[in-house]
């Protein structure tokens, strides 16, 4: 069970359940998500907002607004976000067995080395064995 007052890291995918009032995102996760918000916690990474970007360019994503009002209606709810450093590349690069893409293993390490929990539906990160302190967001 999460502490209260943990940071939070939302992967892109309860990112955009949160955004979207998406009853895929749980009650749990969008009361851990809530608290967080409330205690100026909750954390997006940067490689998120080009994860969106290429769902709606693919057209496997429809916002109601352009990618970049998305973005700052994020922001604007306080969710703050992380920008990709030297340090959370490298580490990326170096998960041994966590099988994904590239913005799966960028957002793990974000959460990692931030010591943030990841609130994600990712089914390869959730079974992942790495050090990682996790949150099934659909709970």
């Amino acid at each position: 069970m999460l502490r209260l007052s943990s940071p939070i890291l939302l992967d892109t995918n309860a990112l955009i359940w949160a955004m979207d009032g998406d009853q895929r995102l749980g009650p749990a996760s969008r009361d851990i998500a809530d608290q967080a918000l409330r205690d100026n916690l909750l954390f997006v990474s940067a490689i998120s907002f080009w994860e969106v970007a290429l769902l709606t360019t693919q057209g496997r994503l429809i916002l109601a607004y352009s990618n970049s009002q998305w973005r700052q209606n994020a922001l604007g709810l306080g969710i703050e976000e992380i920008s990709l450093t030297g340090e959370i590349g490298i580490l990326a690069a170096e998960l041994e067995g966590l099988p994904g893409d590239q913005a799966d293993r960028i957002i793990t390490a974000t959460a990692m080395l931030r010591g943030q929990t990841l609130l994600t539906s990712d089914q390869r990160i959730l079974a992942w064995q790495g050090n990682l302190a996790r949150h099934d967001a659909r709970d």
